[in-house]
């Protein structure tokens, strides 16, 4: 069972950078965003086994290589769009 204290208390404790995991109960720790959500894709037969041959590649399954790839794109997505929107010189059409 985990200690319970009020929640200024925890506050304080937290901001004076004391361990906190005496005070979380760790078996109902969530990350926002992280949780999983089943899609299917259809993709050719072609693209299945490139997708296999890289994933072989590196010992990885194919469904870890598609996260990690589709990861890389979506960041890199992010970031250029940042870029753009951060430029002075573009307005807005």
């Amino acid at each position: 069972m985990k200690r319970r204290i009020p929640a200024g208390e925890f506050d304080r404790k937290f901001q004076s950078g004391e361990d906190m995991v005496a005070y979380c109960d760790t078996n109902t720790v969530r990350q926002p965003k992280l949780e999983q959500k089943r899609v299917n894709v259809d993709f050719p037969v072609w693209m299945i086994e490139g997708l296999d041959h890289a994933a072989r590649e590196l010992g990885v399954t194919r469904q870890s290589l598609i996260k990690f790839w589709l990861a890389e794109k979506l960041k890199t997505s992010m970031q250029d769009n940042l870029k753009v929107m951060a430029r002075p010189d573009l307005k807005e059409v």
